[in-house]
């Protein structure tokens, strides 16, 4: 699963409302002609990330290539159940990619266009968040 190596800072702020506004980074395919984009706002977890590239990686079958132009480095913290007021913040317990509704998140290449809509369609019922699949102009 993807984690990063090391992060400036251990605990992050969770951020209010910054998500909800339209991308402006990642919004063009830059490297396959077809890829899976968001169209709503969502904290992607590593693992929802890795279950996608599974369903990618089994539909290419060494024929075509995959770019996840997303990455987990938001640490998300969690306390433990049960536990009383106060006492501080939780420790992390996993990393999110925030992705603004926009954001190409998936591209791939190298294999037939309806087989890779397919494969993006698949990957797309593992995610949080409803996304479109798109083309190269």
């Amino acid at each position: 699963m993807l984690i990063p190596r090391k992060v400036k800072h251990r605990k992050w702020h969770k951020g209010r409302g910054r998500n909800r506004r339209i991308a402006t980074d990642k919004v063009f395919l830059a490297f396959g002609s077809l890829g899976l984009k968001a169209t709503q706002p969502a904290w992607l977890t590593s693992r929802q990330i890795e279950a996608c590239r599974r369903v990618l990686t089994r539909y290419t079958r060494r024929g075509g290539k995959i770019w996840i132009r997303i990455f987990p480095d938001k640490p998300i913290t969690k306390g433990g159940n049960e536990k009383r007021m106060g006492g501080g913040k939780g420790g992390v317990d996993h990393y999110v990619a925030p992705v603004r509704p926009g954001t190409v998140m998936f591209e791939m290449d190298g294999i037939p266009e309806a087989q890779a809509r397919e494969a993006l369609q698949s990957a797309a019922y593992k995610l949080p968040c409803k996304s479109i699949v798109i083309t190269r102009m």
